[in-house]
């Protein structure tokens, strides 16, 4: 029988019934050297005095302060040198009146000796000290006790450990302290998930939650258990909840949340505060209780997961053991309107010098947060945003904003050159309709084409189709392009296509136009029109968005052929039949050409070093950097 969520609440509903779950953090030990970072879990006070003794802070010399009160630099006191004292060890030497003993700075303090005159206010000759300048009593002496006395208080319980506090520890003698801890199990379900290092048998997919979340807890300061993964079977989930539970402090879950028939978690718990969340990412989430310990059942989708966690979880743990919240914001414009379905949604967006630009995958796709710089909190209420709407974005911890937003056609040739100009360029792959349609809102810096027109012509017909304004082409490499196959295909041409099964590129990309280019040219050829060959061809309407995922699906057998450049198809293996020579270009605002930024690009893009470090299949010309204004 199929379930249904009990009732969606409001996101503040459910992060109010989180924060009331009691979470107690234990006490363990820890050594000296692994505290830092940790919550103290103990008042500490001193055992010894800090300095333990009476100590020289200056180079110099102990004496008695009152016989040099007399002393000046034209009528030096006269004092008998009686030894030294070093560093590190106890004297017996007692200092009488007319003395002086040298001493070096941190030594303790000879009997008798009440100041240390520093050495650049004396001279030594014959045995005998002469002090230019009078010193008071303690003068230059640090006095045992003076920095931390003996039954002091030193560190209070819940102070965050860092470089300050663990040295204060060092120097009471503290060879380890107690921290507060909680410790999380961690638990996967689902039969089609894999544990990663191990061949991936057909229909199943790697443990990508098990790992995010490990991490998402260090960050947290709270030790993972990796508990495994526990298939979709009831028993099993069961004895995982139940080994986790005698052992941990809190459990997180993911997968079996939702309102299938094989989502069984609500069922399992012994009881359930709130199955689904009014909100997007994450509506099928719940927090419950089993054998006595909170239990946060999180979405099988990564990125729902990790979202959830990071909104909901991560400031709970945090804040019972004193944490705080990590959260830090920053206001920015966004680059691209959005609409809601009128449900809370916690948009993925990237950050780019003052803009943010949404994240557009689905929350299935774990590189959503992998390209996500933070999250926009939009209320329900909220139906529409602008382009150039000012918004609030909470960040996901430390980031570095990237210097350059390339978006467009995927292509090996464009990492090569991020790595050549040294800056940090993030890189959305959303095909060349997707680079043109950036930089005509304004989102991208640079846009990666290889648009082919009927004429023959590359990207540059294109600009006025797209209606953009005030951009530069730049000209940029040529890749070779052609039929990726496996090594003993009997396929030699679009020509024997008819039977077979291919993999294509999505609609808007330039691979899919020359792809349709050369279907119908082989369709005059064969004497049919272009949609009968189209319907003899299986797999034409299965997209791949990269090179690399059409090399995937040939290389495992799921199609027979697709379209890539070569260095793709030699990386994975693959035979491959060149049908041209495209054009790889760029698109650039003319506004940005100055940039510094813009200039490290085209420098890098004419550089040797550059045109050396090209994988076959892809070469600079005699154009190679030429810049258009049309």
């Amino acid at each position: 029988m199929r379930k249904e969520f009990r009732q969606l609440i409001p996101a503040e509903t459910a992060r109010k019934l989180i924060d009331d779950i009691p979470i107690e953090p234990r006490v363990e030990a820890v050594p000296l050297e692994l505290a830092s970072g940790r919550i103290l879990a103990e008042d500490v006070h001193a055992d010894v005095d800090v300095p333990p003794f009476d100590r020289a802070s200056v180079d110099g010399y102990a004496l008695r302060s009152a016989d040099t009160y007399r002393a000046r630099e034209d009528m030096p006191a006269e004092l008998v040198c009686t030894g030294s004292v070093p560093v590190g060890r106890s004297s017996v030497m007692r200092v009488e009146a007319g003395e002086a003993v040298e001493i070096a700075t941190g030594a303790p303090m000879p009997a008798g000796a009440d100041a240390v005159v520093m050495v650049e206010h004396t001279h030594a000759s014959g045995g005998r000290v002469f002090v230019k300048r009078p010193v008071k009593i303690n003068q230059n002496v640090m006095q045992a006790g003076s920095d931390i006395m003996v039954g002091e208080k030193v560190l209070r319980m819940g102070a965050l450990l860092s470089a300050r506090e663990i040295g204060v520890l060092a120097a009471v003698g503290r060879k380890s302290v107690s921290v507060r801890a909680l410790r999380a199990g961690i638990i996967s379900t689902g039969d089609e998930i894999s544990v990663p290092g191990e061949p991936l048998p057909p229909g199943k997919i790697y443990d990508i939650n098990s790992y995010s979340l490990h991490s998402a807890l260090l960050d947290c300061r709270v030790t993972p258990v990796l508990y495994g993964i526990a298939g979709d079977t009831e028993k099993k989930i069961r004895e995982q909840l139940a080994r986790a539970a005698g052992e941990c402090d809190v459990i997180l879950t993911s997968g079996s949340t939702s309102a299938g028939a094989g989502d069984m978690m609500y069922r399992l718990l012994d009881t359930v505060l709130f199955h689904g969340i009014d909100m997007k990412p994450g509506k099928p989430a719940l927090a419950g209780t089993f054998h006595g310990k909170p239990v946060f059942a999180l979405p099988g989708y990564p990125s729902s997961a990790l979202t959830i966690f990071n909104e909901f979880i991560a400031p709970k743990l945090r804040n019972g053991m004193g944490y705080g919240s990590l959260r830090k914001s920053a206001r920015a414009r966004l680059a691209a309107g959005v609409r809601t379905g009128g449900r809370r949604f916690l948009m993925p967006v990237g950050l780019v010098r003052g803009r943010a630009y949404p994240v557009e995958k689905e929350s299935g796709a774990i590189t959503a947060l992998a390209e996500a710089d933070g999250f926009v909190d939009i209320p329900g209420t909220t139906e529409l945003l602008l382009p150039g709407d000012e918004v609030d974005v909470t960040l996901y911890g430390d980031i570095r904003v990237p210097d350059l937003l390339f978006v467009g056609s995927h292509c090996l040739g464009v990492e090569l050159l991020a790595d050549v100009m040294g800056l940090n360029m993030r890189i959305i792959n959303a095909g060349s309709s997707g680079g043109f349609s950036a930089i005509k809102n304004g989102t991208a810096d640079i846009a990666g084409v290889h648009m082919l027109d009927e004429s023959g012509g590359y990207n540059l017909p294109f600009i006025e189709r797209f209606g953009l304004e005030d951009t530069a082409l730049v000209k940029g490499y040529l890749r070779e392009q052609g039929l990726m196959v496996r090594k003993n295909s009997d396929i030699r041409g679009f020509e024997d296509l008819p039977g077979k099964i291919i993999i294509n590129r999505n609609r808007g990309s330039g691979t899919r136009l020359l792809t349709d280019m050369k279907l119908r040219e082989a369709a005059a050829g064969l004497g049919m029109s272009f949609e009968e060959l189209r319907s003899r061809i299986g797999g034409y309407e299965t997209e791949a968005k990269t090179h690399s995922a059409v090399a995937s699906a040939v290389k495992l057998g799921r199609a027979d052929a697709g379209i890539g450049i070569r260095s793709v198809a030699e990386m994975n293996g693959l035979g491959f039949i060149k049908i041209a020579d495209e054009e790889y270009d760029f698109l650039i605002p003319e506004k940005l050409l100055g940039k510094d930024v813009i200039k490290r690009f085209l420098e890098a893009l004419g550089s040797d070093e550059f045109a050396k470090s090209l994988p076959v299949g892809l070469r600079v010309y005699e154009r190679t950097g030429e810049i258009i204004l049309p």
